[in-house]
């Protein structure tokens, strides 16, 4: 590679399933799905092996949905332990190459191999290296994608699978990643995609020789960031294994067992979701959060993503919530079924600026409500206190969410 960084982007192929394959080899010739929990909406689908993929089934349907298209489709209960396990094992193969490692979700991680290009030779030999050993010591697959940069080795990755070595390079990017589907392109989703075809924007190349003013006048901070990314100018440094990792922000999200129509149900697991997240922030001393973002997924399995700032710096639930439905009304989505949900929140911060509202006394009056709903949900369990709007839903109020859903420190995510 003619420049002086070299990445690397590992994906392990159908990760779950792989693992579930792993621990039963029956399974291999048969289609499965891993799904989360089959009682409630009936099991939805968080991954598939390549013959359920090849039938239609596609991830998050719901499981009767995908047996609808795949005869004999095998519902396998997710084991996360085991794919931790796994996850930890292929980690430590990594680790033989470089202490750059920075993961991004169980199954996926970018290496930086520039210095151990001296050791080991160039990118594509490493990846080569890293895909056969990964193989024949842990018993799954991986894709790796070699580039000079983060979101270029990550299209990689995806250009070629399962199990293979990808490259886009600065000789052969125009020809390779420029051709692809804007919508290839890391942190574009369906809804980021349908603006820019709005523009006439259909592949990366038509990102790439977008007028750069005009994109960031459309689409303002974030148009600067895709026009970057489709022209190879992305360079931020991959994190160094085992580094401490400020956590920048804090979400949960939650698939509904039915589809929400009605706004008081929106707002409800809003709520819900917002009560798990103040009570991490709680735990984690982390201070009070400036911005809040909402993820919606709707029937049709399209999702959308907004994020906004609070009126001031906080950590009670009920702020957070009634942020987060500010947002869900701002994406004009009324009247559209809802399947799954997602708050997170950002920008933490211990000041307490006295405003002409006197927000800092009122601060102290939900926090210390707060505590104390928070000590007996300790010493008795999340579900011994709830809030009277959520009892409506007696499937939804007694979901352990911040018990029983984990709630994921992010750090990387623009969506």
């Amino acid at each position: 590679m003619n420049t002086s960084r070299c990445i690397l982007h590992s994906d392990l192929n159908n990760f779950y399933a792989s693992v579930e394959m792993l621990k039963n080899p029956e399974l291999r010739d048969v289609p499965i799905a891993v799904t989360g929990s089959i009682k409630d909406r009936h099991g939805i689908v968080l991954a598939k092996n390549m013959l359920a993929k090849k039938a239609g089934v596609k991830t998050g349907e719901v499981l009767w949905q995908a047996r609808k298209k795949c005869a004999g489709l095998v519902a396998v209960p997710a084991d996360f332990p085991a794919y931790i396990r796994v996850s930890r094992e292929v980690r430590k193969i990594y680790e033989r190459y470089t202490d750059k490692i920075e993961a991004f979700g169980i199954d996926e991680c970018w290496l930086d191999v520039t210095a151990s290009r001296l050791l080991f030779g160039e990118g594509p030999k490493i990846a080569e290296d890293i895909r056969e050993t990964v193989k024949r010591e842990c018993g799954v697959t991986v894709s790796v994608g070699v580039s000079w940069n983060k979101i270029f080795a990550k299209l990689a990755s995806d250009m070629k699978k399962p199990d293979a070595v990808a490259v886009v390079s600065p000789e052969n990017y125009r020809e390779t990643a420029w051709k692809l589907p804007v919508g290839d392109l890391l942190y574009v989703g369906r809804a980021t995609a349908k603006k820019l075809s709005f523009f006439g924007i259909a592949t990366i190349g038509d990102l790439a020789r977008y007028d750069e003013g005009r994109l960031i006048q459309e689409l303002g901070k974030w148009g600067k960031v895709l026009y970057d990314y489709a022209n190879g100018l992305e360079s931020s440094p991959v994190r160094e294994s085992g580094s401490e990792r400020e956590v920048k922000s804090i979400g949960n999200s939650l698939t509904c067992y039915r589809d929400l129509e009605e706004e008081d149900e929106i707002y409800m697991l809003f709520l819900l979701l917002a009560d798990s997240v103040a009570g991490r922030l709680m735990e984690g001393e982390l201070g009070r959060a400036r911005t809040v973002k909402i993820d919606v997924t709707d029937a049709d399995l399209v999702r959308y993503g907004k994020q906004g700032k609070l009126d001031g710096p906080s950590r009670n639930a009920k702020e957070i919530a009634d942020c987060a439905m500010r947002l869900f009304r701002s994406l004009e989505m009324k009247g559209r079924p809802i399947r799954a949900l997602g708050v997170s929140v950002s920008e933490f911060s211990e000041a307490e600026q006295l405003d002409l509202f006197g927000r800092t006394e009122r601060e102290d009056k939900l926090d210390r409500a707060d505590e104390a709903v928070a000590k007996i949900r300790e010493k008795y369990g999340n579900r011994a206190i709830k809030r009277a709007t959520v009892m409506q839903d007696t499937r939804l109020s007694d979901l352990d969410i911040k018990g029983g859903h984990v709630i994921h420190p992010e750090g990387k995510k623009g969506p």
